[in-house]
């Protein structure tokens, strides 16, 4: 049975709905109201913009009550009269009001108020006021209500608020958001039998969303299970589904070059196979295939490869390159930050470099501090071919680096890349045939994400670690008992072991991270006495500087390294045993499980110790609690990455992929697979039979952010 549901008062007549109703409201640039420059910072420009602003709470101002039924906490609404007001200066300036409802009487406090106010609250005027009631030695009162001359109807719906900025205020809001829902094309876009069971109109869920009655369940609006919301939440779902599908569908219908792979011995990939100094486990190999299969077809690929900490996705990278140089074209290989370029330059170079010499090519390097001289020559290796494999930062897709064959691009970290890069990547397609993508992300993605949001994406996943790893130990250690763990980097130094030391980055100030790290730095150094070499490793050190640092570390010259999380992804000193990451409290859960897989790569026991400061009642807050319990409970990267969706839900997951703006407002992964299940399920179907439709919903929902799935 569905619940009541009437036209309330807060609905206006409609107008008729006129085709342009989805354009902006307002022209961009100048000559704007400050209400509508207020109204453009929160994103509302279409009238379904509008339609879509929930509220964030309700006001109930729908019944009056009698002063006597009220109890100290209430929200109340009474209506009175005045029998008494003065302005009192003791013990500040204030108005106070004695209200009479004919059951008991009531104080009204005022610390801002304006003379036309004190004209409304005279002796003798009839007036209706909304406030929490507060009960004590005084009586009754409330401080600051609403104030409203009595006797106007009461409203049918409650009263919605919504999240405002400055300038902005509430009753203004309210209006040109009423304004805009009944202008608002709000025509249905899924077929009739196509919709979820017993779902209500698309009009009448958004309206009684603005403007529910009374009767409704506030904890059925509160946690969005309403059918209201479900149907809201459908919609939207639907919404990224049929985006992520078209934009699979428009790759598909793109041509990509064609990387048939030489299976000579003397082929590179089986040089490269033969110079390994491990053999591939057994995800390796399977996934290799699953690249190998997309790299022989014309369609780009579009591919994720995720695999936990240190399960060797740089060798799988390296063969997909491998097969890519074979087919006589070139690849790209972009990493986030140098260190972690440097880092797959070294090994790959290591592989590559020897191979590729005997064929007249070599591997190119691209920094941003690169000389202009370096990098010239850089450029003109990749723009002559001569520069089959190239590596490096942004500085890659520099609109400067003319690509002459380049078919594969391979972006690891692929969460921290902003979409306009991939973008660019994507742009140095040459003859118009777009290179194939590969990403790499050791950051596993939970299956509910790699439905929805990654639904354009094939997915490759390495479960495996490469024999040789050992476990690591995970120790909660609280700051008081730092020696402890002093004397315990003493006992794996003395053992020829290596330590890491990370220190939190505090955005607000690299001056004071500087500073923090450099004290440590110090401090360590003091204690563990001069035969020991600690390093510091900054983010503001120059970049020379920093591989110095890390080439001094892999080489054993220096045994303890300081830094501040620059070492989060993929250096790999296998003598390093010991991680010790201070103020583990204010890590995110990825970066500690990040962190934490620097050490176990070789074959010695290892261990994480967090150091953790807890506040002045001896606790560390909720969320840090829920992180460091994970860290020390489990060592797998899935079980890792699904606590740390369900602590801190999708937005950090995603980085850039939404650039900055969530594409789900309202539909919750963890609570709404069945609606993400019907989703999937109907988008396809819509494509093939309602093309129109399919395209109308992913505009009324997404407008230009469709553009962004397909990065």
């Amino acid at each position: 049975m569905r619940e009541a549901r009437c036209r309330t008062s807060a609905e206006v007549p409609r107008k008729p709905s006129s085709p342009d109703s989805s354009q902006p409201t307002a022209p961009p640039g100048s000559g704007l109201s400050a209400t509508q420059r207020a109204l453009r910072k929160l994103g509302l420009l279409r009238d379904i913009d509008f339609a879509l602003y929930l509220p964030m709470r309700y006001e109930d101002e729908t019944r009056i009550v009698r002063l006597a039924d009220t109890r100290d906490g209430d929200l109340a609404q009474v209506e009175g009269v005045v029998v008494a007001s003065e302005v009192t200066f003791r013990p500040r300036r204030q108005l106070l009001v004695t209200l009479d409802d004919g059951s008991e009487t009531c104080i009204l406090r005022f610390f801002n108020f304006y003379p036309s106010q004190q004209k409304q609250l005279e002796v003798g005027a009839r007036v209706r006021v909304r406030g929490e009631m507060k009960g004590g030695f005084l009586g009754r009162q409330m401080m600051q209500p609403s104030v409203k001359s009595a006797g106007i109807d009461l409203p049918l719906a409650l009263t919605p608020v919504y999240s405002t900025i400055a300038g902005l205020a509430q009753p203004v809001l309210r209006r040109e958001v009423r304004a805009g829902l009944a202008r608002a094309v709000l025509d249905e876009s899924i077929p009739g039998p196509s919709l979820p069971p017993r779902a209500w109109p698309l009009r009448e869920a958004l309206s009684f969303l603005h403007y529910p009655t009374p009767d409704v369940s506030m904890a059925a609006l509160e946690d969005r299970s309403h059918p209201a919301w479900q149907r809201l939440k459908a919609e939207e779902l639907l919404a990224q589904q049929l985006s992520q599908l078209q934009a699979r569908r428009e790759r598909a219908a793109q041509r990509a070059p064609v990387l048939a792979t030489p299976r000579a011995p003397q082929s590179l990939y089986a040089q490269l196979m033969a110079v390994l100094p491990f053999a591939l486990t057994g995800a390796q190999a399977r996934v290799g295939e699953e690249i190998a299969r997309d790299l022989t077809r014309s369609i780009p690929m579009h591919r994720l490869l995720q695999g936990d900490v240190g399960s060797g996705k740089t060798v799988v990278a390296a063969l997909a390159a491998a097969r890519c140089i074979d087919a006589g074209h070139q690849c790209a290989l972009m990493a986030p930050t140098e260190i972690l370029a440097s880092q797959h330059f070294g090994k790959l170079v290591g592989w590559l470099d020897p191979l590729l010499a005997e064929r007249g090519l070599r591997v190119a390097w691209l920094t941003g501090s690169q000389k202009k001289k370096e990098r010239d020559v850089m450029s003109a290796a990749v723009e002559n071919g001569e520069a089959a494999l190239v590596i490096g930062t942004h500085a890659v897709i520099s609109e400067k680096v003319r690509f002459r064959r380049l078919a594969l691009a391979i972006i690891d970290e692929q969460h921290r890349f902003g979409v306009a890069q991939r973008l660019a990547l994507r742009g140095k397609a040459v003859e118009g045939l777009e290179p194939h993508l590969l990403m790499m992300s050791a950051t596993p993605i939970p299956r509910t994400l790699a439905m929805s949001y990654y639904a354009d994406l094939d997915v490759s996943t390495l479960d495996e670690l490469p024999p040789g790893r050992t476990p690591i130990v995970t120790k909660l250690v609280a700051e008081h008992r730092r020696d402890e763990v002093i004397d315990r980097i003493q006992a794996q130094l003395a053992q020829g072991r290596q330590v890491y030391w990370v220190c939190p980055l505090i955005e607000e100030s690299e001056a004071v991270d500087l500073r923090n790290a450099t004290e440590t730095r110090d401090e360590l150094a003091g204690t563990l006495g001069a035969g020991v070499s600690v390093g510091l490793l900054h983010s503001r050190m120059p970049t020379a500087e920093k591989q110095a640092v890390m080439a001094a570390f892999t080489a054993n010259q220096v045994q303890v390294l300081v830094s501040t999380t620059v070492i989060e992804v993929g250096v790999d000193v296998p003598n390093a045993s010991l991680m010790v990451i201070e103020h583990a409290e204010r890590f995110g859960l990825s970066q500690l499980h990040q962190l934490r897989g620097r050490v176990g790569r070789g074959a010695a026991a290892s261990a994480c110790v967090l150091l953790y400061a807890p506040n002045e009642g001896g606790r560390v807050g909720e969320a840090a609690r829920a992180r460091l319990k994970a860290m020390v409970e489990t060592a797998d990267g899935f079980e890792i990455a699904r606590r740390d969706l369900e602590i801190r839900g999708p937005g950090e997951f995603l980085g850039a992929r939404q650039s900055g703006a969530p594409l789900l407002r309202f539909a919750d992964l963890a609570q709404d697979a069945l609606l993400l299940d019907w989703a999937r399920e109907l988008a396809p179907k819509m494509l093939d039979q309602h093309p129109a439709l399919a395209q109308k919903h992913v505009d009324r929902w997404l407008g230009s952010k469709a553009e962004y799935l397909k990065a």
